[in-house]
C-alpha cells in the first residue's frame, strides 16, 4: 500500500488561505475560438471602418498614458447620459464592463447577517446570466434562482413568492434575457418590480442587450419614476460594438449611485478605454447602422433555422437566438468541426435540455453556420 504524500508547502498553504467556497469553484471559460468562426460570446462581428481606426489610432496615441484617469472620465459619465436619455434625478455610474457592476452591487448590499444568521439574498430568474450568481458567492451572499416557465416567461407566483419569503437585497430582470434572448411581459415586470419595493428590494434590470431590442425599461421608468426609486438600469457597451473595450454603466436615482459609487475602485475605467468609448459615441451611427444590419440578419437567421427539420428557435430580441435540437453535444461537436464556434447551454439548467445559443453573425457568417449546422443534424 503506497502511502499518501505530504501536500506540498504551496497546497497546503493554498488549503489554509484560499476559502473553500472558491478553492470548489470552476474559473469563468473562455472558449478557444483560434481558427473558428466566433459565434459563441454575443460580440458586434463588425470592426471599424478603416478610416475610424486610423482616427482612433492617432487620438489613444496621444494620450498621457503615464498619468491616472482624470476628469476625462465625467465627460464620458455624461455622454452616456445624454446618449440613454438618462431621466431627471438620476446619476450613471461606470464598471470594467457589466461584470465589474454586477460585483460591486453585490459587495454595497452585503449588509452584517442579521440575529438569525442569515445572509442577504440575490434573486434572480433561472436560466439567466451566470455572473449573478457568481457575484452572490464571491461575496458570500445566498443566491435564489426562480426557475423560468417551460416556454422561458417569468413565473410571476413564484417570484413573488420568493420576493415575500427570501426579502432579497437585489432582484436581477435581465432584459431582455440571456441566454433565452426574450423580453418579460410588461405587466409581470411591473408586479415584480412592485414586490420588490414592497419587501424593500433593489432591482436591477440588466439591458446588456438593448441595441438589438424592441423595448427598454427606461421608458417605464421615466414615465413612473415615484414607483421607480428602487431600480437600477444597467446596460453596457459590450453588444453596442466595444466588447474588447469593458465599459459597463449602471443609472439609477442619484442618492442610491451615490451611495454604490463609494465601493467602486478608484480609476477603474483607464484612459484607453474612456477615450475608445467617447470615440464611438461620437460615431454612434456606425454602430446604430451595425445593430440594424445584425437585427436584420436575426430575422434571416430565424427564418431559416425554422425551416430545419429537427431545431427549434425561441424568437429573439436579442443578438442571439436560442436553438433546440436533437442531440446539443452532437451538433455542437459538428459545428465546431465545420469552423463554427457556438455555445452549448444543454447542461447550464434543465430547461435548456438540447439547447445551443447561436451569436447573430455576419451574412458570411452566418451563411456557414447554417450550412454547418444542417450538416451536423
Amino acid at each position: 500500500m503506497t502511502p499518501t504524500s505530504a501536500p506540498s508547502p504551496l497546497d497546503a498553504l493554498i488549503q489554509r488561505r484560499i476559502r473553500p467556497d472558491v478553492l470548489a469553484m470552476h474559473a469563468y471559460a473562455v472558449q478557444d475560438s483560434a481558427g473558428l468562426v466566433k459565434l459563441d460570446a454575443m460580440e458586434n462581428p463588425h470592426r471599424l471602418p478603416l478610416a475610424l481606426q486610423e482616427a482612433l489610432g492617432q487620438r489613444l496615441g496621444a494620450l498621457a498614458l503615464n498619468r491616472y484617469p482624470d476628469g476625462r472620465v465625467n465627460d464620458l459619465r455624461h455622454a452616456l447620459a445624454a446618449y440613454a436619455g438618462m431621466p431627471e434625478g438620476c446619476d450613471l455610474m461606470l464598471g470594467n464592463g457589466s461584470d465589474e457592476l454586477i460585483s460591486l452591487l453585490a459587495m454595497a448590499c452585503d449588509v452584517p447577517a442579521q440575529a438569525d444568521g442569515k445572509k442577504p439574498v440575490i434573486l434572480a430568474p433561472t436560466p439567466g446570466f451566470v455572473m449573478y450568481a457568481v457575484s452572490a458567492a464571491l461575496q458570500g451572499l445566498e443566491f435564489v434562482g426562480v426557475p423560468l416557465t417551460a416556454d422561458f416567461a417569468l413565473d410571476v407566483p413564484s417570484m413573488l413568492e420568493a420576493i415575500a419569503r427570501y426579502q432579497p437585497a437585489i432582484v436581477y430582470l435581465a432584459y431582455p434575457n440571456n441566454p433565452t434572448a426574450n423580453l418579460w411581459d410588461a405587466q409581470d415586470m411591473a408586479r415584480v418590480v412592485a414586490a420588490a419595493a414592497e419587501a424593500g428590494s433593489l432591482v436591477a434590470i440588466d439591458e446588456a442587450y438593448q441595441p438589438f431590442s424592441s423595448h427598454t425599461y427606461l421608458d417605464v421608468i421615466r414615465a413612473q419614476p415615484a414607483q421607480h426609486a428602487h431600480v437600477l438600469l444597467m446596460r453596457t457597451m459590450s453588444k453596442f460594438g466595444l466588447a474588447g473595450v469593458r465599459i459597463g454603466y449602471m443609472l439609477g436615482q442619484r442618492t442610491l449611485i451615490a451611495q454604490l459609487d463609494k465601493v467602486r475602485p478608484p480609476y477603474n475605467i483607464s484612459v484607453l478605454n474612456c477615450e475608445c468609448a467617447l470615440f464611438a459615441l461620437e460615431h454612434a451611427e456606425v454602430f446604430a447602422a451595425q445593430a440594424t444590419e445584425l437585427r436584420a440578419q436575426r430575422t434571416r437567421l430565424l427564418a431559416a433555422l425554422r425551416a430545419m427539420p429537427g431545431v427549434h428557435a425561441w424568437d429573439s430580441d436579442a443578438n442571439m437566438v436560442l436553438v433546440r435540437v436533437e442531440n446539443a453535444q452532437k451538433s455542437f461537436d459538428g459545428l465546431k468541426a465545420r469552423g463554427v464556434l457556438v455555445k452549448n447551454v444543454s447542461k447550464m439548467h434543465p430547461l435548456l435540455a438540447h439547447c445551443l445559443r447561436l451569436t447573430v453573425g455576419t451574412d458570411a457568417e452566418n451563411t456557414q453556420l447554417l450550412a454547418a449546422l444542417q450538416e451536423s443534424l
